[in-house]
């Protein structure tokens, strides 16, 4: 493709695209006249766009409108044209004083580089959370009412999780305790998952000093559903962003479809997957992206990593018209400070 276009082609294919990523609208011939350092009549800019057209990098959205570039002129852009800018050294102090972990758990570190990208990308944001299959720190029942017990779980990297758990029986607090300390005295060192069928198998051979009750009260707490067994974790932020460049019923549509998908569990599972073998950042634009293909929308995503394997991805999601050059580097910035983070 490089090689069928003239280097003018290209100097105006450009224009185009930055226009287009700057305003949002379609570009005329009579528009890149009036950017100036074309010397070059309206008419020859028109013949040129209609090569543009004529290798599907354009296209008209209406008869009389002037062009927008299409998927592939947007890949064709970013694979060739595009500038990539550089972080200026109070951004990185931005981001590095942001994703500073002194006095704060992982889970409050992942929620503030959440917030973070989505201000500086001015786009909604996304962070996928390593999986909490780590081995448990602290456990703790705390009981809401007398259904319903509030079970507080600590990792060994200060993930924080809270599960609910609804019971039949009204326990009491000296269960609640005993069940606490019982745990936490089984688990150090361990995941749930991996002490789970000892310490049942304990109970059922009565090899251990615990009431009927409190018994009870740890099979159940064992039983809970844990979020580290499936799933990971997505923090999005900057829904509303989404909704900022949102100019025609057919886009607005597009972003609620795109906001429903990002609840669905399986979203963070195959975003990760994209990632298995992913170096660096990815961008991924409409259609390229099947998570996305449907919604109209370009993801740029970079994996961050822990122990040299893939454990989660930052990233913003954002129109077509997305601000990529400007953005990758600070994503690419931001995914090396995590790892970072992770590794030390």
């Amino acid at each position: 493709m490089f090689n069928d276009l003239s280097e003018r082609s290209q100097y105006i294919f450009k224009m185009i695209v930055d226009s287009y990523m700057k305003n949002g609208e379609p570009v005329g011939s009579a528009t890149l006249c009036a950017l100036g350092d074309i010397n070059l009549s309206p008419a020859t800019i028109r013949n040129i766009m209609a090569e543009l057209e004529k290798n599907e990098l354009l296209y008209a959205p209406h008869v009389s409108a002037g062009r927008l570039p299409t998927q592939k002129g947007l890949r064709f852009y970013i694979d060739g044209l595009m500038e990539i800018g550089r972080l200026s050294q109070e951004e990185q102090q931005t981001i590095d004083s942001a994703c500073a972990t002194q006095g704060k758990t992982i889970q409050s570190l992942l929620d503030k580089t959440s917030q973070l990208l989505s201000g500086l990308s001015n786009c909604a944001s996304l962070v996928t959370a390593p999986k909490s299959d780590k081995p448990i720190k602290q456990i703790q029942f705390v009981k809401l009412n007398s259904s319903q017990i509030l079970v507080v779980l600590v990792t060994s990297h200060d993930v924080v999780e809270n599960r609910i758990l609804e019971t039949e029986l009204d326990f009491p607090e000296y269960a609640l305790e005993q069940a606490s300390n019982y745990l936490n005295e089984q688990l150090q060192g361990l995941t749930i998952l991996n002490a789970r069928q000892k310490i049942l198998n304990d109970i059922q051979e009565k090899r251990i000093q615990l009431d009927q009750i409190t018994q009870e009260l740890v099979k159940k707490g064992l039983a809970l559903p844990r979020q580290d067994e499936n799933e990971n974790l997505l923090i999005i932020r900057g829904q509303s962003r989404l909704l900022e460049d949102v100019k025609a019923l057919e886009e607005l549509e597009q972003a609620k479809q795109l906001l429903a998908m990002l609840e669905e569990k399986e979203t963070t599972a195959q975003l990760l997957n994209h990632l298995d073998d992913a170096q660096g950042v990815q961008i991924y634009i409409g259609a390229e992206n099947d998570i996305f293909a449907h919604s109209g929308w370009s993801v740029i995503l970079s994996p961050y990593k822990r122990d040299d394997n893939i454990v989660g991805a930052i990233g913003v999601i954002g129109p077509t018209r997305i601000n990529y050059g400007k953005i990758v580097p600070i994503v690419d910035y931001t995914a090396k400070v995590m790892h970072k983070i992770l590794k030390n």
